[in-house]
């Protein structure tokens, strides 16, 4: 997935992955995943996808300060 803000580009395929974290089974509607990542220019951003039931049914890419990546790091453990 990409996403372009006013002066950055997320891609997926482009971008390291530093965390994933996945809620629920394949197929469960109420199952997602987070998955933070890392651009070639050292920015973060949250993937989150999931099924109809749950509270990431769309697909989105949200940009994240380094203090915020680490702070979803730091909830995660």
């Amino acid at each position: 997935m990409i996403k372009t803000t006013k002066t950055k580009t997320f891609n997926t395929e482009t971008a390291t992955i530093v965390k994933k974290v996945t809620y629920g089974v394949y197929g469960d509607p109420a199952g997602y995943e987070t998955t933070l990542y890392q651009t070639p220019e050292g920015d973060y951003f949250l993937y989150t996808y999931g099924g109809e039931a749950s509270e990431y049914a769309k697909e989105t890419i949200t940009s994240y300060t380094k203090a915020n990546a680490k702070k979803w790091l730091d909830a995660q453990k």
